[in-house]
């Protein structure tokens, strides 16, 4: 199996590339979504919050998508760091690096709800129109899966009949309801015993 590509998620941007004009930008639209939420919040206030003309804005993002794609980015890039340092500590086994990933990338996504739901809808709003910034998150947290799985079959941890690839998007799947943000929401009253009964459930299926 060819390993899952991790392509750019970088919004498209017009005009000069001043990150800090960019960033002064995304700052802006992270308090007013934060605030009032992304569909309420147009290009017209964020022009007014900082200051700049609505002309000026459109030189730098092509539009409010690019913008929100940029915060998403960030928003999920918070839960792909927590799962990689998670799941790269040295010395534990695929099964522990397993078990870690699934507990993380739960945690991370509840804590992120609870705390920023405004931003979190973004979130939630990029996974239902498969944004970009969606779609690569979901690729990283499947490379995560691929090179847990591809390292415990190495070491004999885990069974090697099932091809590779069917095993990984056969556990992206079981994992779906939590790792997408759209689903996460819908599945909060399970968060307790999610990460010991999806991981047990996961690794029984991968025992030699």
């Amino acid at each position: 199996m060819n390993q899952p590509s991790i392509t750019s998620s970088a919004p498209s941007t017009r005009g000069p590339a001043d990150h800090d004009i960019r960033d002064q930008i995304v700052a802006a639209a992270n308090e007013h979504f934060s605030q009032y939420g992304y569909g309420k919040t147009t290009v017209s206030d964020l022009a007014r919050a900082i200051g700049f003309s609505k002309a000026y804005i459109y030189k730098f993002f092509d539009s409010k998508q690019a913008i929100g794609e940029a915060i998403c980015s960030n928003c999920l890039g918070q839960i792909v760091a927590a799962v990689e340092l998670a799941v790269n500590a040295e010395a534990i086994s695929p099964t522990e690096r397993l078990r870690r990933l699934v507990k993380t990338v739960i945690a991370t996504g509840v804590n992120l709800f609870f705390n920023d739901r405004k931003l979190y809808d973004i979130a939630a709003f990029s996974a239902s129109e498969r944004w970009p910034s969606a779609q690569v998150y979901e690729e990283q947290i499947k490379r995560f899966i691929f090179d847990i799985v591809r390292e415990g079959r190495e070491l004999g941890e885990f069974e090697r009949k099932t091809p590779l690839d069917e095993t990984v998007e056969a556990i992206h799947l079981a994992l779906r309801p939590f790792v997408n943000p759209l689903l996460l929401q819908h599945n909060l009253d399970f968060i307790d015993v999610a990460p010991t009964l999806t991981s047990n459930l996961i690794l029984r299926s991968l025992m030699p």
